[in-house]
């Protein structure tokens, strides 16, 4: 009986005459030792997951995005050996919060969780990717900005989850650029001084011992390069000394001259000038690239480490970043805005298991920081929790003109209140809405065709020729807003911007929840 169990497909006809002569509890044993078997296998087909994150990386950091000023090799090689996604955002572009919609894999007013509002709660926590990963039998580990805590409800001081990965290499709060001073990868400082190096080495060890364990594993590393402030390694020095960058089109405060005056109210404005962008660009965005280089440089390390290892080929690889940089567009500088530099992202994903990859394909299709989280479950096929505003990107690996999403919301609740505001994009459209309307502020819209206008030269609010596009990307707003006030946690302040960001409410009645402290 041994010799037709070993190979249960391989002679269907003599195991069904087998099969036929049993009875009983023998035939009950036969037939659970064969679904133990098909469980196996498929248990089996599930890939590694490596997922990398940068800090504040801008789309237009990278060779494979279209700038030819900048060096990134690995980023380059791993966009056209897999998929590189054209129209990805951070639904909220600040790390806090971004780094808890990719957790989650729900929007920021779902997951209660950003500066100036609040921690992660329990409950949350253990819906997230790793903790669901782990349960299901994955070998986890994390390194880097862990980027939140969380806390039960009344507690103002939370936890990291370190002991609830295999292997543990993060810190709390914004970390340290030199490694000795995060104790978690101190003992890689002598050989690796920077943190994003020390981080490449961490990855590469934990797939070295986990390719040795024969389980499956999902490694996440949250780089914090390249974060200010501004600290490249010094071994990189040399790749962009004397470099002159272009320009994009939209930089300079002529070309913001048509946002809203309330988006001038917060620090994004002021580090135009106060971090160099007006008159130091060269050297300004030579650090900023040359740290990014050194991310570049950490993902050869993992790669490298998953070929000498042997579990390449069967290890999907995401790259992407919490939210991107202004760089001096539109006069502005650092993140959060909705606007295209801060909140549209680089993403690429490679499975060297598709038949897609390699072949230099990219997608143009919607999507957002909340779909990583139902993209690595789907990959490990473990069942995602029901109700996540994020979507798996697997079909889209599949094929690159299908769609996940019609919209996605662009959400700012950090900060002065002035520059609180929400969005709505689509694949070819954007709509702003700035509530804050005391003193000298208005209430005021904003409309970009972004299928056609990346660089958000025009605001079409008041074109009769966009009157269409304008009245569809309001109503995709309005049932935005509706979802805030029927699904936002009761928790953390985020209840009140339901009634803030209603556009048909009027400011007197806003204005006591707005001016409130």
């Amino acid at each position: 009986m041994a010799s037709y169990l070993t190979c249960p497909t391989s002679e269907p006809i003599r195991i069904c005459h087998y099969m036929k002569r049993l009875t009983g509890i023998t035939f009950i044993a036969v037939v659970a030792i064969l679904a133990l078997s098909a469980d196996a296998a498929q248990r089996n087909k599930r890939p590694n997951i490596v997922f990398l994150l940068a800090d504040d990386q801008a789309l237009y950091s990278m060779g494979c995005y279209g700038n030819p000023d900048v060096k990134t090799p690995n980023m380059d090689r791993l966009a056209r050996d897999g998929m590189a996604f054209d129209c990805h955002y951070d639904t909220t572009a600040i790390c806090m919060a971004s780094r808890a919609n990719i957790m989650t894999g729900l929007f920021e007013y779902r997951n209660g969780c950003n500066f100036e509002h609040g921690n992660m709660r329990e409950e949350t926590w253990h819906l997230t990717y790793p903790v669901l990963l782990r349960k299901a039998g994955y070998q986890t580990a994390f390194a880097g900005k862990f980027g939140f805590e969380i806390a039960d409800e009344g507690k103002k001081r939370g936890r990291l989850p370190e002991k609830e990965f295999d292997r543990w290499g993060g810190g709390p709060g914004q970390t340290k650029y030199a490694t000795k001073q995060n104790p978690s990868i101190a003992h890689y400082a002598e050989k690796y001084p920077h943190s994003t190096r020390a981080y490449g080495a961490f990855g590469a060890d934990f797939i070295r011992d986990a390719a040795k364990d024969g389980r499956h594993f999902c490694l996440s590393i949250s780089f914090k390069a390249p974060h200010m402030p501004a600290t490249p390694d010094p071994a990189f020095d040399h790749v962009y000394a004397g470099k002159k960058f272009t320009k994009p089109k939209n930089y300079g405060r002529e070309h913001g001259e048509h946002f809203s005056k309330q988006s001038r109210e917060g620090r994004q404005y002021d580090r135009f000038h106060s971090w160099g962008y007006a008159d130091n660009y060269d050297k300004v965005m030579a650090t900023y690239h040359q740290q990014i280089y050194g991310i570049d440089v950490a993902l050869g390390m993992i790669r490298d480490a998953l070929k000498k290892n042997g579990v390449e080929g069967n290890t999907v690889i995401i790259y992407t970043s919490d939210n991107g940089f202004l760089c001096g567009s539109h006069g502005y500088g650092s993140k959060v805005l909705p606007y295209e530099e801060a909140s549209r992202v680089p993403l690429l994903i490679y499975d060297p298991r598709n038949q897609n990859s390699g072949k230099k394909l990219r997608c143009a299709s919607l999507t957002g920081n909340v779909d990583m989280a139902p993209t690595i479950l789907d990959l490990a096929g473990v069942p995602a929790p029901k109700g996540l505003n994020g979507r798996s990107l697997v079909p889209l690996y599949r094929n690159p003109v299908a769609e996940v999403h019609k919209s996605l919301p662009l959400i700012n609740v950090w900060g002065p209140k002035q520059v609180h505001s929400l969005g709505v994009v689509t694949k070819d459209w954007k709509y702003i809405f700035w509530p804050f309307a005391e003193g000298e502020f208005e209430e005021t819209e904003e409309l970009y065709h972004t299928g056609k206008d990346r660089l958000e030269l025009e605001n079409k609010v008041g074109h009769s020729d966009y009157r269409t596009q304008f009245l569809e990307m309001r109503g995709r707003y309005d049932t935005l807003v509706a979802d805030w006030k029927k699904n936002a946690v009761p928790y953390n302040n985020y209840e009140k911007f339901g009634t803030i960001f209603d556009r048909n409410i009027p400011w007197k009645e806003k204005r006591p929840l707005v001016m409130k402290k």
